[in-house]
C-alpha cells in the first residue's frame, strides 16, 4: 500500500507541474489571439479610413472636373 501511495503523490505532481504548463501555455494562446484580434480591428480602421479618403478625393475629382468644364464653354455676354 505504501509503495502505491508514493506512486500515486508522484502522479500526482507530475499531473499538477503538467496543468500548471498547460494553464500557462493557455494563457499565451489567449494572450495571442487577443493580440490578433486587435491588429484585425486595426486593419478595419485603417480599410475605412482609406475608403473614406477615396470617396473625398472622388468628390473633390468630379469638383474639379465640373469646375474645369465650365470654364472651356464660351460664356455668352
Amino acid at each position: 500500500a505504501y509503495v502505491n501511495q508514493r506512486k500515486l503523490d508522484q502522479e500526482v505532481k507530475t499531473l499538477q507541474a503538467q496543468a500548471a504548463q498547460f494553464a500557462r501555455q493557455t494563457g499565451q494562446w489567449i494572450t495571442m489571439v487577443e493580440n490578433f484580434n486587435q491588429a484585425l480591428k486595426e486593419i478595419g480602421d485603417v480599410e475605412n479610413w482609406a475608403r473614406s479618403i477615396e470617396m473625398d478625393m472622388r468628390t473633390i475629382a468630379t469638383a474639379l472636373e465640373y469646375v474645369y468644364k465650365g470654364q472651356l464653354q464660351p460664356s455668352c455676354s
